[in-house]
């Protein structure tokens, strides 16, 4: 293995660390943290040693296989049904699953990530306040190219796993959002599909 691919391999491995074990969610903050242990960023970045999303992501999947091959399955059943229950419970904003919890890749520290489409973002916090369900807003901006867009989140808890919900328009639900790991088209899973995908995942009992 060429020296760059040993740089680039230790980075992806050490961005999976800090992923799995310090709860770091999002691929490019773990990457920057892991690659100040080798240099300026930039010049890893110019000398092609920074790891993709989807390396780190093969990574974090070694490392679950690793240290959780007995309690990975149980833990991702039980987020999917915590998810199918938000799910059902968001259905007049016609919701999605999309993240972790769908592609399975679930550690202690995953939350759940649903995509909303209500006309306003009032038009969500309204209904959650009908319900006395309690949640933090913020706004979030998203660059793409030399463009930001802001996404406004809801983020709810329900027994300490934290529900990230995002606000779409309408309009944007048949736009599916490029994966961050792919590059392709986010996978995306309404409440059936979710239903069939723990249907085949739970064995049968007599």
């Amino acid at each position: 293995m060429k020296r760059e691919d040993k740089i680039r391999l230790s980075i992806a491995r050490e961005a999976a660390r800090i992923m799995y074990e310090e709860g770091v969610r999002e691929y490019r903050d773990a990457k920057r943290k892991a690659a100040k242990a080798f240099g300026p960023e930039k010049t890893l970045s110019l000398g092609s040693h920074l790891p993709s999303n989807a390396e780190i992501h093969e990574e974090l999947s070694r490392f679950i296989r690793m240290n959780e091959g007995d309690v990975h399955p149980e833990r991702l059943l039980r987020l999917r049904l915590m998810a199918l229950s938000w799910l059902e419970l968001f259905s007049p904003f016609r919701p999605y699953l999309v993240g972790s919890v769908l592609t399975g890749t679930v550690t202690e520290q995953s939350d759940i990530d649903l995509h909303l489409f209500a006309d306003s973002s009032e038009e969500v916090e309204l209904f959650l306040e009908e319900r006395e369900i309690p949640y933090e807003p913020e706004t979030v901006s998203i660059r793409y190219g030399n463009e930001f867009r802001e996404y406004y989140h809801l983020y709810l808890d329900d027994d300490g796993i934290v529900i990230d919900c995002t606000v779409y328009e309408p309009s944007e639900r048949h736009h599916r959002q490029k994966s961050s790991i792919t590059g392709r088209p986010m996978e995306r899973a309404d409440a059936k599909r979710l239903r069939e995908l723990i249907a085949a995942e739970t064995p049968e009992t007599e």
